[in-house]
């Protein structure tokens, strides 16, 4: 008997349970999250092949009934043969399961995690990207323990759902995320597409099975989730090349130009040496400044782009000047969004979502004036009691037009910046703001205090990130001008 699949709340509770069962015998939250993966992996592609037919994602012999099927240290042995069966290829499914290896070392809780937990419910039925009810709790809980990557800035899937629906990509477009984690706006786009273009035309549909995604991720877990995620919405194959490239992506330009780049790229300073690339305008160890960079140049020319990055891409000096000065003069940099604070896991995120579009070469700058909405001040969310939902965007998507923005009209939250005012600003700073923050004036405006707290430890995270990335470049011109004085000696 199956469990009706109809309260994530209450199956969020039994993960967190049965992982707690787990951690008895030492496995750690991100170790959890993966053994999910592949188990999950696998009984949903049985769920797929059950209802669809058709091509099997997984081999008849390493399929979920093969687990089923066994019992105590016979389903143990399976289980770590089919790990390394499946990963063993350069192959989609050996993304999923590359380098896996099986963690649950007592048979007893691993029969009882894939029969009397798992395969008691319809997972496919779930209408989340990567039943992310399911795993975002153990997401954040992997970050709180000090995990970097995964998980550590996972972007809220309505701030997602906005960014596609005013970007628009189209059929034949080649979308790409640098920074892809789990997949989310690679299946945000893949969605759009069909809900507005149905019916699609046949090359169309082979375009978006096979060719239209392309993404890189540096960390192993979220690669493998973004990985199972296209295989299970049926994007790619298990046989085809991965799309999916387990790489840093700012180490060198990939060759290839994209029609759509949509992403959020990880936050903080690269703890290795600076970048060093023929195509970027600066050096700089600053990872998002890196990223602006990197998205310009794999844009096609008419390409757009949607990057969320933090405030300090915005104001930061010296290369971020250059920085900024080049984007708007090579690029149409024409939407910022302001985002309010409380919608990552990691504190002290102070983010903002960059809108611009790739041009050809010109004496002129692109760039002609920059549209800004603000959904920071006077606004107050938290991931548990009042999280950022689609709705909370809806005014934003009216006022950027996707239909002709350039036809907009100016609002309280939503004002118009010229190319010559923003030249005219303390180098170039793009931190922008208007409204009066009503909390500052009247105390009855506060927020409740646990909002209160988390934007006092937001605010004190973001301030020492401020002054770290200070030390750094003060450490690295001192650095520069003793190596200068000791040339000239």
């Amino acid at each position: 008997m199956r469990v009706p699949s109809n309260d994530p709340k209450a199956l969020v509770q039994r993960l967190w349970d049965f992982c707690d069962v787990l951690r008895d015998d030492g496995l750690s939250y991100g170790d959890y999250l993966e053994q999910l993966t592949y188990l999950l992996f696998l009984k949903m592609a049985d769920e797929q092949h059950e209802l669809l037919g058709g091509e099997r994602v997984v081999p008849i012999e390493h399929d979920w009934q093969s687990l089923l099927s066994r019992s105590g240290a016979e389903l143990e042995a399976h289980y770590s043969e089919t790990l390394t069966a499946l990963g063993a290829g350069d192959d989609m499914l050996g993304v999923v399961f590359g380098k896996a290896r099986n963690r649950i070392q007592t048979p007893a809780k691993l029969e009882q995690l894939v029969k009397d937990f798992i395969d008691k419910h319809e997972w496919l039925s779930y209408d989340a990207d990567l039943k992310g009810a399911a795993y975002e709790g153990l997401i954040e809980k992997t970050a709180q323990e000090g995990a970097r990557g995964a998980g550590q800035y996972f972007t809220p899937r309505a701030l997602i759902s906005a960014i596609v629906d005013v970007m628009q990509p189209e059929p034949g477009h080649r979308v790409c995320d640098p920074a892809c984690g789990t997949g989310g706006f690679f299946l945000g786009a893949y969605r759009s597409i069909i809900d507005r273009f149905t019916p699609l035309e046949p090359d169309q549909v082979a375009h978006l099975r096979s060719g239209a995604f392309t993404g890189w991720e540096i960390a192993d877990l979220p690669a493998r989730l973004c990985a199972m995620n296209l295989l299970l919405h049926g994007i790619e194959s298990p046989e085809s090349d991965s799309p999916v490239h387990v790489d840093d992506a700012l180490r060198t330009d990939p060759g290839e130009r994209f029609d759509i780049v949509l992403t959020n790229p990880p936050f903080g300073r690269s703890s290795s040496d600076s970048y060093e690339r023929d195509d970027f305008w600066a050096t700089t160890r600053n990872k998002q400044l890196n990223f602006v960079q990197h998205v310009v140049s794999v844009l096609k020319v008419g390409g757009s782009a949607a990057m969320v990055v933090p405030d300090n891409v915005l104001f930061e000096a010296s290369a971020g000047e250059t920085i900024r000065r080049r984007l708007l003069h090579d690029c149409e940099v024409h939407t910022l969004l302001r985002l309010p604070t409380g919608i990552f896991y990691a504190q002290g995120v102070k983010a903002n979502v960059l809108f611009f579009r790739r041009r050809e070469g010109a004496e002129q700058a692109w760039t002609r004036e920059l549209w800004v909405y603000d959904l920071r001040t006077n606004k107050h969310f938290t991931l548990k009691q009042n999280p950022l939902t689609r709705t909370d965007l809806d005014d934003f998507v009216a006022c950027y037009n996707p239909a002709d923005r350039h036809q907009r009209q100016e609002s309280e939250r939503f004002k118009r910046f010229t190319y010559d005012e923003l030249m005219a600003r303390d180098k170039v700073s793009l931190d922008l703001f208007w409204l009066r923050d009503d909390s500052l004036e009247d105390i009855d405006n506060l927020p409740p205090p646990a909002v209160l707290a988390a934007e006092i430890a937001e605010d004190l995270q973001s301030a020492l990130t401020e002054i770290q990335a200070l030390t750094e470049s003060l450490t690295a011109t001192n650095t520069e001008s003793a190596a200068a004085v000791g040339r000239s000696a």
